[in-house]
C-alpha cells in the first residue's frame, strides 16, 4: 500500500530515553507527533527516521 518516512529531531533527553519531535512535511500536519526511544538504541543520534507502511 502506502509507505511514509517520517523524520524526527531530538527534543529532550530523560534518564533512560530520548524524546524526538516530528518534523512535519511542508503544509502537512504531524502524523505521530513525539516519540520516545530508549537511550541504548538512540545513542547520540540528533535525528532519526521512522517508516510507516499501511497494509
Amino acid at each position: 500500500m502506502a509507505k511514509t518516512t517520517i523524520t524526527f529531531e531530538i527534543e529532550k533527553q530523560n534518564k533512560n530515553s530520548v524524546r524526538y519531535k516530528e518534523v512535519p512535511k511542508e503544509g502537512m500536519p504531524p502524523v505521530l507527533g513525539s516519540i520516545y526511544v530508549q537511550k541504548w538504541f538512540a545513542g547520540n543520534s540528533q535525528t532519526i527516521e521512522v517508516t510507516l507502511d499501511k497494509k
